[in-house]
Parts: C-alpha cells; sequence; structure tokens
C-alpha cells in the first residue's frame, strides 16, 4: 500500500540462500540476451527472404484471379509472415488470454471515462460524496461492532469538522494531522477538513517517538487530531513539536466529557456546537488535482515518507479496483485493515465514498472473527492481507466458514501455497489479488483468479497499459544497460525491477512522489526506453510467465515485509544502536516457514556481553511499531571489518538463526511474556515445524 505489497508471495518466491552470485547472474542474463538476438535474426531474415516471395505470389494471384482472390492470397500471405514474426505461438498466446485483456480493457476505459468527467467538472471527494448523500441519505456508509453510521450521519459530521476548523482559521493547503483509531469518525474527520481544502496526514498509530514526531513534522502539520488512546504517546513529544502545531483531542464514548491534558483543545465539545447542515460561506474548496491526504510509507530506506495522495488520485485508486474487479454499489465490504493505509481507507472506504455501498470496519483484526463478521452483517465482500488469510485459514473450523454471502475477496499478499486451501475451505467464488505501492503508479491487478499472480501485463497490446520488468542488478535493484544507455525487457521467466512509465496529465500514469521531493527523485529512473523518457521504479523483484501473468519474486533495498508493513532496516538500525550503548547493529529480514514476508533479525557486535537482553524487550516495545520489532537477535563476537557492510548483511542473513550452526548467542522473542529468551535447539525446531505463532 505500500503499503505497497507482500514480498515472498508467488510461486518464484526468492530465498536469498539460493540466490546466484552477482558474476554467475550477470554472465546468465549475457548469454540469455545473446540467445534472444540470434533468434531474432533467424527469424528477420527469414522474414525479408519471404516478404517478395509473398508480394510476387498475391500480386499474380489478385492479376489473374481477380479482387477476392487476390485478398483471400493476400490474408494467407500476411498469416504466412506473422507465423515467422512473431510466431504461431503468438497466435495461441492472443486467444488464451484475449478473454481477460478485453475485460481488462473496457474496466480500464471506464475507468478514465469516470475520472475524466469528474476532472471536467473539477469535482473533488467531497463533491461526489454529496452526491451520493442526495440519492441515499438513509442508507448505513459505516458499520462496526460499536457504531452504525448512515450518510447523512456521515456528511453531517463532516460538515462539523469542517465547519470548527473553519472558524479556527484554518484554510486551502493548511495541513492537519490525524492520529485515530477504525471508527466512523476518522472518514468524518478527514473528509470535513478536505471540504475547506485542508490536507490531512493519515498517521499510522503504531508510531511513537521519534518516528511520530518525525511524520507530523514532515507532513508540515499546522495542527494534530489526536484520540484519547494515544493522547501518552503525543504528550511525550508535545515538548519537541514546533510551537505552532495547535493539538486537538478527540474523546471515545469511554471518556466523553473528561477534561483534556495540556494545551490540547477538546474536539467533542467544539463539534456539539458546529453547524451540521452545510460549511460555512466563504470556506476554500479543494479543486480536483489539489491535494486530498498523506498516507505514511517507510519506503525503501530511512524514516516514514508522506506519498501525497490528490483528490484525482483518490478518484483513481478507488475507481479502479471498483471496475477491475466488477464490484457493485450494492456490495457490503468487509475491511478489518487501518484506515491510514491505503488499501482499507482508500480501495474500501472509497467504494462508501463515491459508490454508495457499506463499509464495515473493525478495529482491531480477529482471525477467528474474520468470517464471523462477514456473517453477522452480510458482507459480499471481504478485504484482506496475506497475513489475514493465513491467519484466518488456521483458525479451528466453524459453523460460519461456508454460512456467509461473501463472494470476492480481494487484498495482496494471499500465497500461493494457501491459496487453493483458503477459497476451498471458506467457499469463495473469486480472488482478486493486486499490487501497486501508495506513491507509486505501477498498479495491477490478478482478474482471472489465476493461482498466485499479483496481475499481468498484456501480450497483445502491452502498449496499452505501459508497466515493464526490466533488466536490473538483483542485489541492489540499480537498472543494468545496454550500449546504448537504455534499460532492457526482461524475457518470460526472467526476474527483474517492475517499473510504470510516468506520463503527464494521465490519472493512472502521473507519479505524485513523497511530500520530500529529494526523496520523490529516487524512486524515478530516466532514459528508460528511450533518451528522456521516465519511469517510477518500485524496487521491487518482479518475474513474468509467457502469457504475461506477474509473481511476486523478492524486495530490492534495505527493507524487508513483517505483518503487512514495510519495515526499514536503517530505522531500526538506529534505535536498536541507541538501546544498546550505540553498539554496531545489523538489522535484516530472515525466512520463518509457513509465514508472509521476513521476521527482523539483529545481530548486535557485543563481544564482552555486556547488553542486558532482559529489558530489551520492553525498551524496544516503546520506541518502534510491534511490526518492526526483530523477533531474532544474534550477539556476534567477531565481526569483519574488511567487507562491505551490504555483503556482510547478506552473509548473515543467509545464515539465519539456526543455534546449530551459529556459535553466537542467539535470542528469541517470546509472545507470551514480551521478553527476549535464549533460542535453544527444540525452540529452533518448533519454529521450523509452524508451532510457535508470530
Amino acid at each position: 500500500m505500500n503499503d505497497a505489497l507482500a514480498p515472498g508471495q508467488g510461486p518464484t518466491a526468492l530465498n536469498s540462500t539460493q540466490t546466484a552470485p552477482k558474476e554467475v547472474q550477470i554472465s546468465m542474463g549475457q548469454d540469455k540476451a545473446n540467445a534472444r538476438k540470434k533468434s531474432n535474426c533467424r527469424s528477420w531474415l527469414l522474414l525479408v527472404l519471404l516478404m517478395p516471395a509473398v508480394a510476387a505470389i498475391v500480386t499474380v494471384v489478385w492479376y489473374y484471379e481477380g479482387t477476392w482472390y487476390g485478398l483471400a492470397a493476400l490474408y494467407l500471405g500476411l498469416m504466412v509472415l506473422m507465423l515467422v514474426k512473431p510466431g504461431w505461438r503468438w497466435f495461441y498466446i492472443a486467444a488464451v488470454t484475449g478473454p481477460r485483456d478485453t475485460v481488462a480493457l473496457i474496466a480500464y476505459i471506464r475507468v478514465l471515462l469516470f475520472i475524466k468527467r469528474l476532472e471536467r467538472k473539477n469535482l473533488n471527494v467531497g463533491d461526489v460524496f454529496e452526491a451520493t448523500v442526495a440519492r441515499q441519505p438513509d442508507k448505513l456508509a459505516i458499520v462496526s461492532e460499536s457504531q452504525k453510521w448512515t450518510f447523512r450521519q456521515l456528511s453531517e459530521y463532516a460538515n462539523r469538522v469542517a465547519n470548527v476548523f473553519h472558524s479556527h482559521g484554518y484554510k486551502k493547503g493548511d495541513v492537519v494531522g490525524l492520529l485515530l483509531e477504525n471508527r466512523a469518525e476518522f472518514v468524518g474527520t478527514w473528509l470535513g477538513l478536505s471540504k475547506i481544502g485542508v490536507i490531512t496526514p493519515l498517521i499510522n498509530t503504531n508510531l511513537r517517538g521519534a518516528s511520530l514526531l518525525h511524520s507530523i513534522k514532515v507532513g508540515s502539520c499546522t495542527a494534530l487530531i489526536y484520540g484519547v488512546s494515544y493522547r501518552s504517546a503525543v504528550m511525550d513529544i508535545a515538548k519537541d513539536l514546533p510551537a505552532h502545531v495547535a493539538l486537538y483531542q478527540f474523546n471515545d464514548e469511554s471518556t466523553a466529557g473528561e477534561p483534556t491534558e495540556g494545551i490540547a483543545q477538546d474536539l467533542n465539545t467544539l463539534l456539539e456546537s458546529a453547524p451540521k447542515d452545510k460549511v460555512a460561506a466563504g470556506a476554500s474548496r479543494a479543486d480536483h488535482h489539489d491535494k486530498l491526504v498523506y498516507i505514511y510509507t517507510s519506503g525503501t530506506t530511512g524514516l516514514p515518507k508522506a506519498a501525497v495522495i490528490t483528490h484525482s488520485r483518490y478518484f483513481f485508486i478507488a475507481a479502479g479496483i471498483h471496475y477491475a474487479l466488477g464490484f457493485r454499489d450494492n456490495d457490503v465490504f468487509y475491511t478489518p485493515l487501518p484506515l491510514y493505509h491505503t488499501a482499507g481507507g482508500t480501495m474500501t472506504m472509497g467504494q462508501a465514498l463515491l459508490f454508495g455501498s457499506t463499509v464495515v470496519i473493525r478495529q482491531k483484526f480477529s482471525a477467528s472473527g474474520y468470517f464471523a463478521d462477514c456473517a453477522r452483517f452480510n458482507c459480499t465482500v471481504g478485504q484482506y492481507i496475506g497475513e489475514m488469510a493465513r491467519y484466518v485459514l488456521a483458525t479451528p473450523n466453524a459453523l460460519h466458514d461456508r454460512q456467509h454471502q461473501v463472494r470476492m475477496v480481494f487484498g495482496n499478499g494471499l500465497r500461493p501455497h494457501i491459496w487453493k486451501q483458503f477459497v476451498e475451505r471458506f467457499n469463495i467464488a473469486k480472488v482478486g489479488e493486486f499490487y501497486g505501492a501508495t506513491e507509486g503508479n505501477a498498479n495491477i491487478i490478478n482478474n482471472d483468479n489465476t493461482v498466485g499472480a499479483i496481475g499481468f501485463v498484456s501480450r497483445i497490446l502491452p502498449q496499452i497499459y505501459p508497466i515493464s520488468i526490466i533488466r536490473a542488478d538483483l542485489h541492489t535493484g540499480e537498472p543494468t544497460r545496454n550500449e546504448k544507455g537504455l534499460c532492457e525487457l526482461c524475457a518470460p521467466h526472467e526476474p527483474g525491477v517492475f517499473i510504470g512509465k510516468i506520463v503527464k496529465g494521465n490519472p493512472s500514469r502521473e507519479f505524485l512522489g513523497y511530500v520530500d521531493p529529494k526523496a520523490s527523485s529516487k524512486k524515478v529512473v530516466y532514459d528508460v526506453f528511450c533518451k528522456g523518457d521516465k519511469a517510477f521504479i518500485s524496487g521491487d523483484l518482479l518475474v513474468a510467465d509467457e502469457y504475461g501473468y506477474l509473481y511476486f519474486k523478492d524486495r530490492t533495498g534495505d527493507t524487508f515485509r513483517w505483518k503487512g508493513e514495510n519495515v526499514s532496516t536503517s530505522e531500526v538500525e538506529a534505535v536498536l544502536s541507541n538501546l544498546v550503548n550505540y553498539k554496531d547493529t545489523i538489522v535484516y529480514g530472515v525466512f520463518v516457514p509457513q509465514t508472509e514476508g521476513r521476521a527482523g533479525m539483529a545481530a548486535i557486535y557485543d563481544p564482552n556481553r555486556e547488553v542486558d537482553v532482559s529489558h530489551l524487550g520492553a525498551a524496544l516495545a516503546s520506541v518502534v511499531p510491534s511490526y518492526a520489532r526483530p523477533q531474532f537477535l544474534r550477539f556476534l563476537r567477531r565481526i569483519d571489518l574488511t567487507g562491505t557492510f551490504k555483503l556482510r548483511k547478506v552473509e548473515l542473513q543467509q545464515q539465519g538463526y539456526n543455534p546449530a550452526t551459529i556459535e553466537d548467542e542467539l535470542f528469541f522473542y517470546s509472545q507470551d511474556n514480551g521478553c527476549y529468551v535464549p533460542l535453544t535447539q527444540p525452540i529452533y525446531d518448533q519454529i521450523q515445524r509452524a508451532e510457535l505463532r508470530f
């Protein structure tokens, strides 16, 4: 989604222990390239020799037998030439993939027409939502265990928010951060702020300390709205916030009426007296291409980055998946994902705001409650990430497994080896697996239930949706170039880096990037297929089969994915190094059987064993999100100072965490007591048998 999408999925998931040396990879790539060049030369030579003969035969037939026979000869001649270049296999692939491509093309055209119509009228998300409210004011918009809000109620709450902040002097272009759990007010708050042109950074509720402070600062927030549940986290950093940042506290049902702490204002009290029917006259409105929200992503390195989502981009994401997967306006969607992510907050919530569907939300994901909730609320479409699917599948059999109305699930990270078991056990007719990055334009979707595929690119007309897999260094993700200085496409079954061509003005091809221009520039590659063109580079390794289906292979750079989140190794290294008195620390991801992505592991150079492990678990929990916490610790007795840092990290990653082969002390994070405990051989064996839950 960011939040992009789960690595390690797909039948070709790349294990670091199986990766060929860089020199071997380059040699293999060159051999494949040379073989393709020879094959192409033979095809073109045969084509050049056949063309005069075919032309002569067609001319003779046309002259002596007339027009109709001449046209028939011309048709047959063209068929002969196409069997040479591109070849008979092309016709077979075209026939097999034609229906898939046609469905996708129709959906793509509908998306572009939908957005073009809104662009011509200069409509924003609030405008489209109000039209939805006018059509069905009393239909349920957002449902949870404790709330049932109609479209009218959501609109009235949004208007109150807009009027409160307008009266406080906030105007178009200002930035007000939002730190709130999944609830109807979360949507109503950013929607209301958008009605007066205010941009809302949607802050990850797991962040604490320096990461939380950074997120507020990098978004240039002039105010922060936070839920009472996060009061202590905000107060911990309040003294370090810029003086101009105003604080507004939202109290939930259990704390309504309680006084706020410190300098924060009571948002609930302010909302009670604000007009609810319409936004005050004189408030500025956002235009179609204005910024709507910022969604945070860890990116490739460093602290969280604020990705820009405009009104136009929001339309494209929500409408794109709506038309691609054939959602219905009367669908009831279920999402236990956080609403600060693109997946839950845009893809799913967008179905309510733009198309009038009902969305069921949950504050915290429950594996046993997933299909129980779907049955209880009559949901027809469910959303997942890879971890969720595995957790749900691991629950004991129950009556609601099949006694529900869910006809489709969609998301990212459903691993191939549980795909069939999942759909068979829970009686799911269709799976819509997608891939994309919050900040990027390389978005794809699997629209025809192909197991393991995260999307496809047309083999008939690949130019229609210009995404590609290009050759690159499999360790760094850096594109490799030919003698002309340009990039080269990968052949079928050859891994490479996934890119999306940037075309300004095209809503599906724009690259909006991050708030920080320097961070954005790192995601753009120039001179791709011709001098002067540019593309968004995902940093992910994908592979395509001959039908154009795409499969995830690995993630390049210094991140790994765990619990559906991107983990920046450099950020965890910095925090952990501080906690262990600035000792050399290396963080990386390791594979754990039957889990999605990679679990974090930290190697700490501590030859004298000075680090107190007993308190390290609690210390890490106070400063990093749970998904970023290393699951394994290794205390290095020696460190190879002659090698590069990266090479050492790769070696450590390859060695893993097996106590039978590693002499260093190893520790494992125990979910039972929240501490690191020695990693013994019996515990290691339990992990390998998937008997311990992560």
